[in-house]
């Protein structure tokens, strides 16, 4: 738990304050069955103390993951339906909000460049910006350049609508700054075909055969063109039942393909840091095993 203030004056005239608290848990175990070893973690951090998980919950959640990934195995390798649980689902807003980030864009280092205006994601899909988010862990009422940002949609019905922005690239792009010098705030990633009996359950039926993954390793996204190729770990599915755990393969694509071949987005809510979001199906992907 942590307490800070945050004072920003410029010579601009510009002179505000900030305090606010910080809470953090997470759990790291090793779950072990015939001599093998599978660790996992998970965490919760919110700004306010009420909202935090239960120790007993974060425990519970680290444990059931590590133990279902017990007996681990590679597959063949083949292209199928990927559907990306919550956790791992965050990763593709992750690299989209890197890839319309201002300071990308003015480097000409970013495969989205020039995308304003352009439909990216499938037209179902919409992303959303709040800063002003009630115990929002990413709200902030100004940036470090002392600019406000704004409710807003940076991607609608798949189209990209708006960049990251803070007032040094928007100079550089000879765009006005959206407040984002210090990065994005509470970004939500949505479908409008999403229903509130979207579930897990109900996405892995959407999925009817193919690979549920739970967890991304390595940095293997390359900005400059949209490659994508990471470690994976998650569960082999057919006919929307988990069959086994899966260990030691590749995904593998292009982002600006995943992107736009997102099917579904489930209604399992997660969120984590600055992004929130549910499982993310994605009609193919290439799979590297044995």
């Amino acid at each position: 738990t942590s307490r800070s203030q945050f004072q920003l004056v410029t010579s601009r005239g510009f002179c505000r304050t900030t305090t606010r608290t910080d809470h953090n848990i997470s759990a790291r175990v090793i779950a072990n069955r015939d001599g093998q070893n599978k660790p996992d973690s998970w965490s919760d951090y919110q700004i306010a103390p009420h909202r935090l998980q239960a120790p007993e919950a974060t425990g519970e959640r680290a444990a059931q993951s590590a133990l279902e990934a017990l007996g681990g195995c590679s597959i063949g390798s083949r292209s199928c339906p990927v559907l990306l649980a919550p956790r791992a689902a965050h990763s593709l807003t992750q690299h989209f909000f890197q890839a319309v980030n201002g300071n990308e864009l003015a480097r000409g280092s970013s495969f989205l460049r020039d995308s304003l205006g352009q439909v990216i994601f499938a037209e179902h899909i919409d992303v959303l910006e709040d800063p002003f988010l009630v115990g929002g862990t990413a709200s902030a009422c100004f940036d470090t350049d002392g600019v406000a940002g704004q409710r807003r949609a940076v991607v609608e019905h798949g189209m990209v609508s708006g960049y990251f922005l803070g007032a040094y690239s928007a100079r550089r792009l000879g765009m006005v700054s959206t407040g984002n010098a210090q990065g994005a705030h509470n970004l939500t990633l949505k479908s409008r075909l999403t229903r509130p009996e979207d579930d897990l359950p109900t996405m892995l039926r959407k999925l009817h055969t193919g690979l549920l993954v739970t967890h991304l390793m390595g940095d293997g996204v390359r900005l400059a063109s949209g490659d994508y190729s990471r470690a994976a770990q998650g569960f082999w599915v057919e006919n929307g039942q988990i069959q086994f755990p899966v260990e030691q393969i590749t995904i593998a694509g292009h982002l600006r393909e995943m992107f736009a071949g997102i099917v579904a987005v489930g209604s399992d809510t997660l969120t984590q840091g600055n992004i929130s979001g549910g499982s993310v199906l994605i009609d193919r992907l290439r799979i590297g095993g044995q």
